[in-house]
């Protein structure tokens, strides 16, 4: 057995859970904003809503989430959450075949599904590092980032195939489904899981809410790295709906160009973080962080440069396909350094922090990007936000971090 490429039964299974899941997502991507409009008769300000407010609230509900989880046995959680999220999609096709659907459904379905989101990769980084070694989790990181583009690749066009023969509340269905068929994986795992113990069982106070936030801005290396992943998914994730408006809206390009133009770059996902453990054994962790979340910010600004015609959509195809590649690198790169830089009895705390101020800085600044957008078009807002991106290279750690530490257990509190 090759050290690093067979990682057991129970990542077997946790990878296929993920793979499923994954899938499933993609499958509904765009479902709710085409149930809002097609189904409710939404406007522009209601469809904006179901995708800001909603990713919001769900991170402020799962604020408080981080420390629970902390606490708790991690498989069990990872499938009350895929059961949570299967219930509460599956409320939307029971509403819609009763005649009773209404956007306020549609909001707390995301508030939930977004909060359970978060408290899932909490507890799923937890998990890993329990279930793997420190020297595989990079290989692990790699394969889960592999599976997401793939499925970028290939779940969008499904899924516009399926809401084209039976409209977009089917894809809800399968996305349902799909948290289902990972519940079921994730329970195959199987094994025994120690329940993490507190020092003191003490009630959690208010301040322990604020734990994770604590133990990422005291680590010197993941401060800069904490910073630099949210303005950079914030700040890539606000331009979307800006080159939705200018490919389909000023440029006059089909529906389908503009799909394609997103999915097809993927795959470069896929080459990006299959290279991460190559390039990581080769030239060091540090050095890949480094120069992959620096390639990384230098696309977005290219777009601002793009025309009508085919010219046009190989641009964008071109930009996408470099950002999504370096990516690729980078974020399984991130994702391992951040679970070696993390105390075990810290895990879930530290990723729910991280994911809640990713997903509200990524609401937040699509919002802002709205606004300037209406105001100074959609080219030029663009270009702002990718000569913002050029500077968050700076925020990317300036030297590699030494060994860890790992405490005996939770620090006491007075």
């Amino acid at each position: 057995m090759r050290s690093g490429h067979r990682l057991g039964r129970q990542f077997g299974w946790l990878w296929g859970a993920y793979g499923t899941s994954a899938l499933g997502t993609w499958l509904a991507f765009g479902a709710f904003p085409l149930i809002a409009i097609q189904v409710l008769h939404a406007g522009p300000a209601e469809v904006a809503a179901l995708s800001s407010v909603g990713a919001l609230v769900g991170a402020a509900v799962a604020v408080p989430l981080g420390p629970w989880v902390e606490f708790r046995r991690k498989r069990p959680v990872l499938i009350g959450m895929d059961l949570v999220r299967f219930a509460a999609l599956l409320t939307i096709p029971a509403a819609f075949a009763l005649g009773v659907l209404s956007f306020v459904q549609l909001l707390l379905v995301s508030v939930v599904v977004a909060a359970a989101d978060i408290s899932f990769r909490a507890a799923s980084g937890a998990y890993l590092k329990t279930l793997l070694p420190a020297e595989h989790l990079l290989v692990a990181n790699a394969r889960f980032e592999s599976t997401a583009w793939t499925t970028t690749v290939i779940g969008p066009p499904l899924g516009g195939a399926a809401i084209g023969l039976l409209g977009p509340v089917a894809t809800v269905v399968a996305d349902a489904f799909s948290y289902l068929l990972s519940a079921l994986g994730i329970r195959a795992t199987g094994g025994h899981e120690p329940r993490p113990v507190r020092r003191q069982a003490a009630r959690m106070r208010a301040g322990d809410l604020l734990d994770g936030w604590r133990y990422i801005l005291a680590d010197a290396t993941l401060r800069p790295l904490f910073f630099n992943t949210a303005v950079f998914n914030g700040l890539v994730m606000a331009t979307d709906a800006l080159l939705a408006v200018l490919m389909l809206g000023q440029l006059g390009f089909e529906a389908w160009q503009y799909g394609l133009a997103f999915a097809a770059p993927a795959i470069g996902g896929l080459f990006g973080s299959r290279l991460a453990r190559p390039l990581v054994t080769r030239f060091g962790q540090h050095r890949v962080l480094v120069v992959a979340g620096t390639l990384r910010a230098i696309w977005l600004v290219g777009l601002t440069l793009v025309g009508p015609g085919t010219g046009g959509l190989l641009l964008v195809m071109g930009v996408e396909l470099g950002l999504i590649f370096c990516c690729g690198v980078f974020n399984p790169v991130c994702g391992t350094y951040r679970l070696e830089r993390t105390a075990p009895d810290r895990v879930a705390r530290t990723l729910s922090a991280w994911s809640v101020t990713t997903k509200a800085s990524t609401a937040l600044l699509t919002a802002v990007w709205g606004v300037l957008g209406g105001l100074l078009g959609p080219r030029t807002a663009i270009g702002l936000a990718g000569v913002l991106l050029l500077a968050t290279p700076l925020l990317l750690p300036r030297r590699a971090a030494a060994p860890l530490a790992e405490p005996d257990s939770e620090p006491s509190r007075a």
